[in-house]
C-alpha cells in the first residue's frame, strides 16, 4: 500500500464535492450563458458555488471571477494590473519564494519594459518588512506576496504588508491556493486587492480556480472572446461542474478549518517524534501550515530517499519544478547550499491522512534515513 503525503501538489477529492459535481455532469449539463431551462439550472449552480468563495474569503460575490486554476489567475492579476496601471506607476514587487507562475509572469512583464523588485527573503522564509519599506514608492503598481509557500508551508504576514504597500499608493495581490480554506483569509480584513486560488488545493477539482477582484481595480483581460466573467475581463465557457465542486469544496473547508488545523497540528507532531532528532525543519516553525513538513537530513540524497521510499508519495519540492528537473528556488532563497537542498523532503498531509499512516511513514523515512547513512559511512 502507498501512503499519500504530497498535499501541497494536489488533495485528493472530498466525497461530498463529487456529489455536487455529479448531476451537473449527467442531467444539469446546460450552458450557463443559454437563455433556457437547461441554461438556468447551470447558471443557477455557479451563482451558488459563486457566493461560497465569496463567504469563505469574507467578500461579496461580485469580487469573485472563475478561472481554469491559480496559473491562470495569477497571470491576469499580475499582468492585468501592470497593463492597466498609470503611466506613472510601472514597477511591481514580488518574492524570491513565490510560486513559478508569479515569477515567471513577473519576469515577463520586466522583459515588457515594467520595472521588477523581487525581494529576498530571510532564513525562516519570511519577507524582512525593512527591506519591503524600502523598495515601495510612488512608482510601484503591484506588490504580490503568497500567502502560504507550497514548498515550505511559511506564512507571509499579509496584514502588515498589504497596510506598507496600500500606504504607499499600491495594490496588493496573494496568491493563496495554499492557505484559501486552510487559514481565516478575510480580503477585507488582510487589505487584499486581488487573491488567487485553485480548486485541487482544497479537495475540489482540478482544472478550476478563481481570482477574487475588488471592485473597481484597473486590470486589462488576457484571454478575449465573449467576455462571459468579470464584466468582460475573463472570457470562456464556464465548467458548472468544476465550478459546483469547487463551490462545496469551499463551504465544507469553511466548516471544517478548525478540525482540519487541528489534524494538521497533530501529525505534524507524531512525525517530528518519528524522524531522526538531527532533522533540520525548513523554514519558519511558528509561522506555518503544519500540513507542510520540508525537512532536511544532513548526510543524505533527498533524490535516493525517495527512490528508496517508494511507498510513500512524497516529493523534494513543487510539483511544477520536480517535473522540469528543476532545483528548488525556495530552498535556494533560504540560503541553503545544493547539498542542504538535495538532502531535503517535502512532506505533506491533510483531512484524509490518518494518524496511522503518519506513524508509519515515519517510522520508514527513519530507517531509510540510518540505512543510507550507514552506507556512505
Amino acid at each position: 500500500m502507498t501512503i499519500y503525503l504530497d498535499y501541497q501538489a494536489s488533495t485528493p477529492i472530498d466525497p461530498a464535492v463529487l456529489a455536487a459535481m455529479k448531476p451537473l455532469w449527467e442531467t444539469q449539463f446546460g450552458n450557463p450563458h443559454s437563455e433556457h431551462r437547461h441554461g438556468w439550472q447551470a447558471h443557477a449552480s455557479v451563482d451558488i458555488a459563486r457566493q461560497r468563495l465569496a463567504d469563505l474569503a469574507g467578500v461579496t460575490p461580485d469580487w469573485v471571477m472563475f478561472t481554469s486554476g491559480a496559473t491562470e489567475a495569477n497571470n491576469l492579476a499580475l499582468k492585468g494590473v501592470m497593463q492597466a496601471a498609470p503611466s506613472a506607476r510601472r514597477r511591481l514587487i514580488t518574492v524570491a519564494t513565490e510560486h513559478s507562475c508569479v515569477l515567471e509572469s513577473a519576469r515577463w512583464l520586466e522583459g515588457q519594459g515594467f520595472g521588477l523588485t523581487i525581494l529576498p527573503v530571510t532564513p525562516d522564509g519570511r519577507i524582512d518588512m525593512d527591506q519591503l519599506d524600502a523598495a515601495l514608492d510612488e512608482d510601484v503598481a503591484l506588490v504580490s506576496v503568497m500567502a502560504v509557500n507550497n514548498e515550505i508551508g511559511v506564512i507571509q504576514d499579509l496584514v502588515r504588508i498589504a497596510a506598507r504597500a496600500r500606504d504607499a499608493g499600491a495594490l496588493v495581490h496573494s496568491d493563496a491556493p495554499q492557505g484559501f480554506g486552510r487559514i481565516p483569509l478575510d480580503m477585507a480584513a488582510l487589505g487584499l486587492d486581488l487573491m488567487s486560488i485553485s480548486g485541487h488545493k482544497i479537495y475540489g477539482p482540478k482544472g478550476i480556480g478563481a481570482l477574487f477582484v475588488r471592485p473597481g481595480t484597473p486590470l486589462a483581460p488576457q484571454m478575449h472572446g465573449g467576455g462571459q466573467e468579470g464584466g468582460g475581463l475573463r472570457s470562456g465557457t464556464l465548467a458548472p461542474p468544476l465550478i459546483a465542486g469547487l463551490g462545496t469544496a469551499a463551504m465544507i473547508a469553511a466548516a471544517h478549518m478548525d478540525e482540519d488545523a487541528a489534524h494538521a497540528d497533530a501529525l505534524w507532531d507524531e512525525m517530528l517524534a518519528a524522524l531522526p532528532p538531527d532533522a533540520i525543519v525548513n523554514g519558519s516553525v511558528e509561522h506555518r501550515w503544519r500540513g507542510n513538513l520540508n525537512v532536511r537530513f544532513p548526510g543524505t540524497d533527498g533524490a535516493r530517499l525517495l527512490s528508496d521510499l517508494r511507498r510513500l508519495s512524497m516529493s523534494s519540492g513543487a510539483a511544477c519544478a520536480s517535473a522540469a528537473g528543476r532545483k528548488s528556488h525556495v530552498l535556494a532563497a533560504l540560503g541553503l547550499d545544493r547539498t542542504d537542498a538535495a538532502a531535503s523532503l517535502r512532506i505533506g498531509w491533510g483531512r484524509f491522512t490518518t494518524l496511522e499512516e503518519i506513524q508509519t511513514a515515519g517510522a520508514m523515512i527513519a530507517e531509510t534515513v540510518a540505512a543510507q547513512r550507514r552506507q556512505a559511512a
